[in-house]
């Protein structure tokens, strides 16, 4: 059975780092573009980072400078190291995996197609 778990979610002041990871089995994930998205109180879920099978990466231009978004395929495994964290960023963040390049999948991947998480708390105060 397919499953995305992730961790790493907390509570941190502006300006601190937190690193966020996902865990996939029941699928080949190095054969799927994997990505970070983003849902916070009242808004859509946006796409933040995502990173293909191929390793090109793409970002969404808020996050960019701040946050690094990597893979481990071994470990079916990917992570989101997110630096200088602005109260903006405080969100439910969701792992999801699909099939397509890093760029359409930041910026077009919506709930109900792909794998999803059940997401991780991040919370930034200033």
């Amino acid at each position: 059975q397919v499953q995305l778990v992730e961790s790493g979610g907390g509570s941190v002041q502006a300006g601190g780092s937190l690193r966020l990871s996902c865990a996939a089995s029941g699928f080949t994930a190095a054969r799927h573009c994997m990505g970070w998205f983003r849902q916070g109180p009242g808004e859509e879920r946006v796409g933040v980072a995502a990173i293909d099978q191929d390793g090109r990466i793409d970002y969404t231009d808020s996050v960019k400078g701040r946050f690094t978004i990597s893979r481990d395929n071994a470990k079916q495994s990917v992570y989101l190291q997110m630096n200088s964290l602005k109260s903006e960023d405080t969100a439910m963040y969701y792992c999801a995996a699909a099939r397509g390049d890093a760029s359409w999948i930041v910026h077009n991947l919506k709930a109900g197609f792909g794998y999803w998480g059940q997401g991780t708390q991040v919370t930034v105060s200033s």
